[in-house]
């Protein structure tokens, strides 16, 4: 890669990582921007998805403290989630290194057009905050160890899958969901991103780029979500799990 071409190409991250940010902050789904930004400036997949990860872990990790600043979570009440997710996003990294995650491929986007409809059909959903449904502890155990697990693994959808969850399980409105995912995504983000540095997998000054896009646009996006209501998250949410879902049948019909 010649200089014009490098500095062209951290240009385009560093944008990509910018918009990415803004829509990652508010429902999840900027790697639909970043994976496909990595690979387009001629990454392959094993260092592109490495990368990746250290891009997002410094758009969340701004996220994060903008939530935490605002009062919509504190970490103290997240601790079993914390550990559980840590544990479930090492064991999916690791076992996507032995083993092709083919078998979700087809399963994800069922389950996120699911959650499509759901959302749809309930228009005050997470508008406020309700009785919750089953323990909360419980619901961070469980939902850390698989969905952590799902993030380490394969990782489309895992922002739309907690929003949802801490909504109709927790009892959380939007925005404070919004918040407490962001402490489940920095944690299994970190976690895998640890593995990805061991293995060798990450382009240090790309991912340094996108990851400075990731923090501009984390701190607009967070903006958003603190200043408005939960329903212009429930839109961000809605178009959030439509693209990810059409890009993940898109992906598996050209296969």
């Amino acid at each position: 890669m010649n200089l014009d071409a490098s500095l062209a190409a951290h240009l385009a991250v560093l944008l990509a990582g910018a918009l990415a940010g803004f829509v990652d902050s508010i429902a999840g789904g900027g790697g639909l921007i970043t994976v496909p930004a990595l690979l387009a400036v001629g990454l392959p997949p094993h260092l592109a998805l490495g990368t990746n990860k250290l891009a997002s872990s410094m758009g969340v990790l701004t996220a994060l403290n903008r939530y935490r600043g605002g009062g919509l979570v504190r970490l103290r009440d997240w601790i079993p989630a914390i550990i559980c997710t840590a544990t479930g996003a090492a064991a999916g990294t690791l076992l996507i290194q032995r083993l092709d995650p083919g078998f979700l491929t087809w399963l994800i986007p069922v389950l996120l057009v699911v959650i499509l409809a759901y959302t749809l059909a309930s228009p005050t959903l997470g508008s406020q905050a309700t009785t919750a449904r089953m323990d909360r502890r419980l619901v961070q155990v469980l939902g850390g160890l698989v969905l952590g697990f799902h993030d380490g693994f394969f990782g489309p959808g895992t922002g739309a899958f907690w929003a949802l969850t801490l909504v109709t399980l927790a009892g959380l409105d939007l925005r404070r969901a919004t918040g407490a995912t962001k402490v489940m995504n920095a944690t299994s983000n970190v976690t895998a991103l640890a593995f990805f540095l061991l293995g060798g997998k990450v382009v240090l000054s790309l991912g340094l780029a996108m990851g400075a896009g990731q923090i501009v646009g984390a701190i607009l996006g967070s903006r958003q979500v603190m200043r408005r209501t939960p329903r212009f998250v429930r839109w961000f949410l809605v178009g959030s799990v439509a693209l990810t879902a059409i890009r993940l049948v898109v992906e598996q019909l050209g296969d």
